[in-house]
């Protein structure tokens, strides 16, 4: 459905940006019409800021295509966070941008001296964050007589951030026969009764399909390793290889680190966390949206509104507190009609945590192991086909270049030679992938929070046939189960569950593999890994060897105890 008879400019903005119809809160409150005060339940990313920048369209520019010369603003916007306030001034400069508008943002982090100049010199609409606008009204900065409309843009939010006082405050200084716009992604007992205080004959619209915040967005869970969640971080990145990609931690330390360690693999990574500065916030998000950089490691609270173009994967590196942090993380993407992927990584230990999660957030996501390498090599191989160097043309000046260059080189080394050091600079240019293991714990059943293993499934050896292998590390290699297996899941492309007894000799190790895996195994670890570390198959599937000796110093030990008790 296209959009209905907007005012010219606004029209026209909304072409240039290719906008070609609604979305359904767009919609609604379109059909609402211009005069009443609204109350909007509608969730993050569902384009609220063009829905309301359109609905107050009307009553801001009558009959008239441009605004009057800039004095007391006409309209106030109030968000939760710097972010979101700044984001929504970018929106509605656009949006604007052919009635010379003026849009003034007033927010924590920024210079108030210099909005107190960019107050006093005139604007038609006001963005801020309730603090901030609340210390201009107090010092007379913000006049608030000729505001014609207030909107409030995650009202829910900005009453969990404690700011209900200072919203009365400003709410209470702005004329009666305003107009009152207030969006929320829910509608608690709390964002009712503000309404009731502060809004006259409310329409009240819940945008249809409310759920629209999982419509867009694919849900995956990963299993992983408890010590191979960087590990994956990585591989999944490199596999989905998004635009940009939001990864999100618990912890300032978490994302410090994090963002460090993609860094030195080569990617382009920025960091969000409360401990950084707001000029800082500001270089990150400038640096993700001229593309930079095309990773955002970041908190919960720094990520909170942040909207950044081309975001199509968000990865919870931690575990969301809740389904409602998980939902707010993923609501990053999939936004106005976009496609979006959330990963959330879950290692043995938090699974029942994590599908208690997606039930309440009424989720069924894809369940898989992380990719492995040997998968994203496959992709790259496809994307090195498709790279623009090979597809676009050149211009009449490049060819000509470019032609006596290839010659040169092709009279100097044979083609097969040149595309091999083409194929090496491409790979050049991207991060390696890890290697990564899968715990293979099924979903639905208690795990061994120990093992990995879920607890009444089949143990390899026992009430499921295995095939023995022999690997040449033993006791004098300094080998220990904590340390096999890792190797031997990575190795092998295999999960703990599926690896039974494990025997430490001298100079060598035998281990039990499901035997249905048995193959696939000693396929993979023949591939991967250094040469000198080697398995073999052992003839037949059981029964066990016979246990490993007692090490020298336990015979030892035991000889002495005899000893003792016959003297």
């Amino acid at each position: 459905m296209p959009f209905p008879t907007l005012p010219t400019p606004l029209s026209r903005a909304l072409t240039e940006r290719n906008y070609a119809e609604p979305t359904p809160v767009q919609q609604a409150v379109l059909e609402a019409g211009g005069d009443r005060d609204l109350l909007v339940s509608a969730q993050t990313g569902s384009g609220k800021t063009v829905a309301f920048g359109l609905a107050i369209a009307g009553m801001l520019l009558g009959d008239e295509e441009t605004l009057p010369p800039p004095g007391a603003p006409l309209a106030l916007v109030i968000a939760p966070t710097r972010e979101l306030a700044l984001q929504v001034q970018r929106e509605l400069t656009w949006l604007y941008a052919q009635t010379n508008a003026r849009v003034a943002a007033c927010v924590g982090g920024m210079d108030p001296r210099r909005e107190a100049r960019a107050l006093e010199a005139g604007t038609h609409l006001v963005v801020g964050t309730p603090g901030r606008l609340r210390d201009h009204l107090e010092r007379g900065r913000l006049v608030t007589e000729g505001l014609q409309a207030v909107i409030l843009d995650e009202a829910d939010e900005m009453l969990d951030m404690g700011f209900r006082e200072d919203l009365e405050f400003i709410l209470a200084a702005t004329p009666e026969n305003r107009r009152t716009l207030l969006f929320s992604a829910t509608l608690p007992k709390a964002i009712v009764a503000l309404a009731e205080s502060y809004q006259r004959d409310a329409l009240r619209l819940a945008v249809a399909g409310e759920t629209r915040g999982h419509a867009d967005i694919v849900y995956r869970a990963v299993r992983v390793m408890p010590r191979e969640i960087e590990h994956a971080v990585v591989n999944v990145l490199r596999y989905v290889d998004a635009p940009v990609a939001i990864v999100f931690c618990n912890t300032r330390d978490g994302v410090r680190h994090l963002q460090a360690s993609l860094t030195e693999r080569g990617f382009s990574a920025v960091a969000l966390s409360g401990e950084l500065g707001q000029g800082e916030r500001n270089a990150a998000l400038q640096a993700l949206r001229d593309g930079r950089a095309r990773v955002c490691v970041a908190t919960d609270v720094a990520a909170r509104g942040i909207d950044l173009p081309g975001l199509d994967l968000v990865i919870h590196a931690d575990l969301p507190h809740d389904a409602e942090v998980m939902q707010h993380r993923s609501g990053r993407t999939g936004r106005a009609g976009r496609k979006g992927t959330s990963v959330v990584l879950v290692p043995p230990a938090r699974r029942r945590r994590a599908e208690q999660m997606f039930a309440i957030a009424k989720v069924s996501p894809d369940w898989s192991g992380p990719p492995n390498a040997d998968e994203i090599r496959v992709l790259d191989r496809e994307r090195m086909m498709s790279d623009p160097l090979l597809s676009e043309p050149e211009t009449e000046e490049e060819r000509e270049w470019e032609k006596d260059w290839a010659e040169a080189l092709l009279e100097r080394f044979p083609p097969e030679r040149l595309a091999a050091a083409f194929a090496r600079l491409y790979r050049s240019r991207i991060p390696v992938p890890e290697e990564v293991s899968d715990p293979s714990f099924e979903v639905g059943r208690r795990s061994d929070t120990r093992s990995g293993i879920p607890v009444g499934a089949p143990r390899v050896g026992e009430d499921e046939p295995a095939a023995w292998f022999r690997l040449n590390l033993g006791r004098r290699d300094r080998a220990e189960p904590r340390r096999l297996l890792p190797m031997l899941t990575r190795r092998g492309q295999i999960g703990r569950g599926d690896i039974g007894s494990i025997r430490i000799f001298d100079r060598e190790t035998t281990f039990e593999v499901r035997a249905s895996a048995a193959e696939d195994f000693a396929a993979a670890f023949a591939r991967r890994g250094p040469p000198d570390v080697r398995v073999e198959r052992m003839q037949g599937e059981g029964p066990a060897p016979a246990k490993a000796p007692k090490s020298p110093r336990a015979q030892r030990h035991r000889r002495e105890a005899g000893k003792a008790q016959r003297s």
